[in-house]
């Protein structure tokens, strides 16, 4: 038995949501559905012209991998978090969340100053969330924030998408699947956004090596990656690089692909009012799924529950005690 469910690489990130129309979006100049990566000025200056919104404003840590790995600790699956925080309060704020939520981390010894990364997400009246990323010190993120013996200890790696915007993140990304690969470790990636696949497509080939294997993504980076509108080439192009994967769906439910068959999922359907987090929970449930034993179709199901009930709310987490819930809802235990 190993000690941890999954290892999550990922951006550390503290989100602030603010709650905004289209047209304000047009404005600004953001890409809709997105996530660009911006300069400190360039965050701040959008700070400015929605100042007046501030009030409505929700601040949580975030990133991807982090997200997810929260969420199969929290489930009941132990996990471990390599990351990079600046000695800030921010920092301190993402710390705590870790532990909070069992997650244990890499951050045992002092942290270097500098500012830690920050996500303003800004929620649309259709639940679409656009993101802009300043990384700070996560740009710097390498393979000093490494653990090996954690890496041999986890049943899966958890590599975020969003690493191969950064040389040393995308680096760091590679040596732990060398690791992992080298220690007997299952091996995962998340595309992560359909920008990563399309303008950093090469760096996630680098990232993927000959293959992994379970690859995550949603119905726009997975046609993306395929370089096609067909859903059935895509599904035949990430067999190429993965021996398993989910497609998420949205709306529709996703597909599943357990190394034989092919199962589609039904949507858990919700009043969606902030899809922010969303896929991170679904990685986070399906992982704890698949690595409490059960089959792909059903840790599917479990994580379209999960996906649905984040997507309900506002922010990129359910309250801690609502994790339980879902489980003792969904498996009877």
């Amino acid at each position: 038995m190993k000690k941890y469910k999954a290892y999550g690489i990922g951006a550390a990130l503290v989100d602030t949501e603010i709650k905004v129309e289209d047209r304000e979006l047009d404005q600004m100049g953001v890409e809709k559905g997105l996530m660009t990566l911006v300069d400190q000025a360039r965050q701040s200056e959008l700070l400015g012209h929605l100042e007046g919104h501030l009030v409505k404003a929700n601040h949580a840590s975030g990133g991807s991998a982090g997200n997810s790995m929260i969420a199969t600790a929290q489930f009941g699956g132990p996990t471990f978090m390599s990351c990079k925080v600046a000695n800030d309060a921010d920092g301190d704020i993402y710390i705590a969340d870790l532990e909070a939520a069992g997650v244990d981390h890499c951050w045992s010894g002092p942290r270097e100053g500098g500012i830690t990364g920050k996500c303003l997400v800004m929620i649309s009246p259709d639940a679409e969330r656009s993101m802009n990323t300043y990384l700070g010190i996560s740009e710097t993120l390498s393979v000093d924030q490494l653990d090996e013996a954690a890496i041999a200890a986890s049943e899966y790696l958890y590599v975020e998408g969003y690493l191969v915007t950064s040389p040393t993140g995308r680096a760091a990304a590679i040596r732990a699947r060398e690791l992992a690969e080298a220690a007997g470790v299952k091996t995962s990636l998340s595309f992560s956004d359909p920008g990563m696949v399309e303008h950093f497509r090469e760096g996630i080939a680098e990232m993927l090596g000959e293959r992994v294997d379970l690859v995550f993504c949603n119905r726009d980076e997975a046609l993306g990656w395929a370089q096609t509108d067909d859903m059935g080439v895509a599904v035949e192009k990430i067999k190429e690089v993965a021996d398993t994967f989910v497609i998420t769906l949205g709306g529709d439910g996703a597909l599943t692909f357990d190394g034989s068959d092919l199962a589609e999922i039904p949507p858990h359907k919700v009043e969606a009012v902030d899809t922010n987090g969303a896929g991170d929970m679904f990685a986070g449930a399906f992982l704890y799924a698949i690595t409490r034993g059960e089959d792909f179709p059903t840790a599917g199901r479990f994580a379209s529950l999960a996906a649905g009930k984040i997507v309900a709310n506002y922010g990129p987490r359910l309250p801690a005690a609502d994790y339980e819930a879902l489980r003792r809802e969904f498996f009877g235990d």
